[in-house]
């Protein structure tokens, strides 16, 4: 039952429970917003699809050897760094800034406006119990 509430103490209570409450269902919408954000921008695909697979990449060149730069070896995390580092502007240009602040925008508000008006049943008793209080007092 969707039901705005009275004060902000009970607001925060109830977002609270409602959070925790609802934590997997909140995951499946950012997860899913992840999803719709990646599939909708072919560049973003691109590009990632282009850095897992650079990473790929050099996960099989190490099982076989060691990779020699400039008379260095090199470490396979200092590979992964020069692959991040590499693919960055890639990324700058696909817009993946932007769709995180989107995602992260997009969740937190549709998280909070259901967290915030949605009533579980055992608030709907206490609501019930304490209005009951109250028009005895009166």
């Amino acid at each position: 039952m969707f039901h705005i509430p009275n004060s902000f103490p009970r607001c925060t209570s109830r977002v609270v429970k409602n959070v925790e409450y609802f934590q997997s269902n909140y995951i499946i919408i950012f997860i899913g917003l992840i999803v719709y954000c990646i599939l909708t921008s072919p560049l973003l695909l691109i590009a990632i699809a282009a850095f897992l697979g650079s990473c790929y990449i050099i996960k099989l060149k190490n099982d076989s050897r060691e990779i020699v730069l400039f008379g260095q070896k090199m470490t396979l995390a200092h590979q992964y760094a020069l692959v991040s580092l590499i693919s960055f502007p890639l990324f700058y240009l696909a817009g993946a800034g932007q769709v995180v602040f989107w995602i992260l925008g997009a969740s937190f508000f549709f998280i909070m406006l259901h967290a915030t008006t949605y009533q579980l049943p055992t608030d709907i008793k206490e609501g019930e119990e304490e209005l009951k209080s109250v028009m005895e007092i009166v």
